[in-house]
């Protein structure tokens, strides 16, 4: 079931949004060669804490394998999405998707950025470029009236365009009391088509595009996500609301891009 949320709630949602906007900040601020994903998780963890919310993701249940053992997902290189930090230093030329979510006050925040770690290739800066591009895409076709579908048209047309792999088994979401809720968004689709866009509609839309080979498994650890052709795959996800007939965005790359520069 879809469940479109108050004007209040949509407030208690924006809370929760700018605080894993400004988590993302914190580890703009932190990243350089030699950083290691976990100190990127004791960093998240630390500061959502500090500002009374609790790392959602942490604990996270799996059918298939330990429950998630830290408060981000750290995605580095070919891993797509779900990767859990370790002691492996980043290096020069890496990127790393800090996927990150908060709980205040009942109510849930999501968002990830694909961070450059030092000189990245220009290659890699394009399908970080694309992903970003085919995200506000997607959040520009979030319109009262439109459909589900559109949105992941508008993401799939702009990343295909490129030759981009668009992965089909992972899909952003809504979201509100609970971290995932109804309806599922795809990033792939046709217009016109799924669950009509509703004022008080609250969705994370997180394109997960490949360089390569859509195609993706699932390591021994049952979390992480990786290209099976080991291509670099990239990853941005911003939480809305659809208010006042169009979307608003709650959460915020704007410090983050404050702190990296133009980079691509």
């Amino acid at each position: 079931m879809i469940y479109l949320k108050t004007e209040d709630e949509i407030d208690l949602l924006r809370q929760a949004n700018r605080l894993v906007g400004a988590t993302l900040a914190e580890v703009a601020k932190f990243l350089r060669p030699g950083v290691t994903t976990r100190q990127i998780d004791q960093l998240s963890e630390t500061f959502i804490r500090d500002h009374g919310a609790i790392p959602t993701f942490k604990g996270v249940p799996n059918a298939n394998a330990d429950p998630f053992p830290a408060s981000v997902c750290t995605s580095v290189n070919e891993q797509v999405v779900h990767g859990i930090p370790n002691d492996i230093p980043l290096r020069d030329g890496d990127i790393v998707s800090v996927d990150c979510g908060a709980l205040l006050n009942g109510f849930n925040g999501d968002s990830a950025y694909t961070f450059c770690i030092g000189e990245v290739s220009s290659d890699v800066k394009q399908l970080l470029k694309v992903t970003k591009e085919s995200l506000y895409l997607g959040i520009d076709a979030a319109i009262a009236g439109r459909r589900i579908g559109d949105i992941g048209y508008a993401v799939q047309s702009h990343c295909e365009k490129f030759g981009y792999g668009v992965v089909r088994e992972l899909v952003g979401h809504g979201i509100g009391r609970e971290m995932h809720e109804d309806p599922m968004v795809p990033n792939f689709g046709h217009r016109g088509n799924g669950p009509i866009i509703k004022n008080g509609l609250c969705i994370a839309i997180e394109p997960m595009i490949t360089m390569g080979s859509r195609e993706i498994y699932v390591l021994d650890d049952g979390w992480t996500v990786i290209t099976r052709d080991r291509k670099p795959a990239a990853h941005f996800e911003h939480t809305i609301a659809v208010h006042h007939g169009k979307a608003e965005i709650m959460s915020s790359f704007e410090e983050v891009e404050k702190i990296e520069g133009k980079i691509y």
